[in-house]
């Protein structure tokens, strides 16, 4: 069982299906869709954003093995909701 992060806030400003851009770190200026949001750590996981190579051991599918890119999670102070207007970050939820 996970133990949540004492320092995870209680609520998201984002939610799962929302349009986000990434602000800060390797894939900023991307955009994508929420895919899920991890409540207890404080993170959320974009389609398409800050991908990673996880290998996989030989199977009887797949004898040699092989490479899949994964997403990985990213801190949800790192993404902004995109409004639809302007195409732009924005700090609130549009109407």
């Amino acid at each position: 069982m996970a133990v949540r992060n004492p320092n995870a806030p209680r609520t998201l400003k984002v939610r799962k299906g929302d349009t986000v851009v990434v602000i800060s770190g390797n894939d900023k200026g991307k955009t994508g869709e929420i895919k899920e949001v991890l409540t207890k750590s404080g993170r959320v996981l974009v389609a398409g954003v800050n991908l990673r190579w996880k290998h996989r051991k030989p199977s009887q599918q797949q004898p040699k093995g092989e490479r899949v890119q994964q997403e990985t999670s990213i801190h949800h102070s790192n993404v902004m909701l995109l409004d639809p207007k302007s195409g732009k970050g924005t700090r609130r939820r549009p109407a």
